[in-house]
């Protein structure tokens, strides 16, 4: 079995991959083929490999898997090096072998055309693997984390480039610090467009301010790469989408699915 771990500036992601006939479940996607089951944790720089450890032993626990004998490779995507290294010690001390982790000399299969690719992240390659593998090109990937990120991606599988705009939560949380009236409400779906409240408009800015954004954004990139598909992903993914007219694809493990492709193009390594 294969564990993939996405490590985000905010949140860890962690993603168990194999074949269990004693727990089938349904599969809307091919992201979800062969996903057992799937963590999110706080990302925390701080954490030692033995801390990481602990935490993935207690997830494979749940389904009766441990270290020695069920997991056969981890793959590794992370914007948080500190993080990275740990994992990666952990992965050669508990598990005994290397982890593949996404950084120059891993193959992935992605020509990227930017400027400088060694500043593209390594989970914004696993998820462009993962889109063109399901959806062809060209396409643009949404990416809903600390920041969101927009790439696009060729009809010849080339990333090309991206916008990135400050996250929704940063975003959110950068309001509640300058406005002393204003306060933390629970990101859902608006009651109405036109607040009669503070929570009802701060709701409606935030749900229809970023999915406006998403639509501007995309239209703009189509005009450059032609019609194509339109995938997000990422942790806010699913309370943005319904508001867009672009998102046309809801791919929440499409991170995890790219990790496991790139896992796979590199096993003999």
């Amino acid at each position: 079995m294969l564990l993939t771990i996405d490590i985000g500036n905010t949140q860890t992601v962690i993603g168990l991959f194999g074949d269990d006939p004693d727990e089938p479940t349904p599969k809307t996607s091919r992201c979800e083929e062969g996903l057992l089951d799937h963590w999110r944790i706080a990302t925390n720089a701080e954490r030692t490999s033995d801390e990481h450890a602990l935490m993935v032993q207690e997830f494979l626990g749940f389904h009766g898997f441990s270290f020695d004998d069920d997991i056969d490779g981890i793959a590794i995507s992370s914007v948080v090096p500190r993080a990275t290294a740990a994992f990666r010690d952990m992965t050669e001390r508990y598990f005994g072998f290397r982890p593949v982790v996404i950084e120059p000399g891993v193959k992935t299969g992605m020509p990227v055309l930017t400027d400088n690719p060694r500043e593209v992240g390594a989970d914004r390659i696993a998820n462009a693997v993962g889109a063109i593998d399901v959806y062809g090109g060209p396409v643009i990937v949404i990416d809903f984390g600390t920041a969101t990120t927009y790439d696009a991606i060729s009809a010849n599988g080339e990333l090309l480039g991206c916008a990135i705009a400050p996250g929704v939560d940063i975003s959110l949380d950068a309001l509640y610090q300058r406005a002393d009236a204003l306060r933390r409400v629970e990101l859902s779906e608006p009651r109405n467009v036109i607040g009669r409240n503070t929570v009802d408009a701060l709701q409606s800015g935030a749900v229809y301010g970023f999915a406006g954004q998403v639509d501007g954004i995309c239209a703009r990139m189509i005009d450059e790469v032609g019609p194509c598909a339109v995938v997000a992903t990422g942790g806010l993914a699913s309370v943005i989408s319904p508001y867009t007219a672009s998102i046309g694809h809801l791919e929440p493990w499409l991170t995890l699915h790219g990790l496991r492709l790139i896992f796979e193009r590199n096993a003999g390594s």
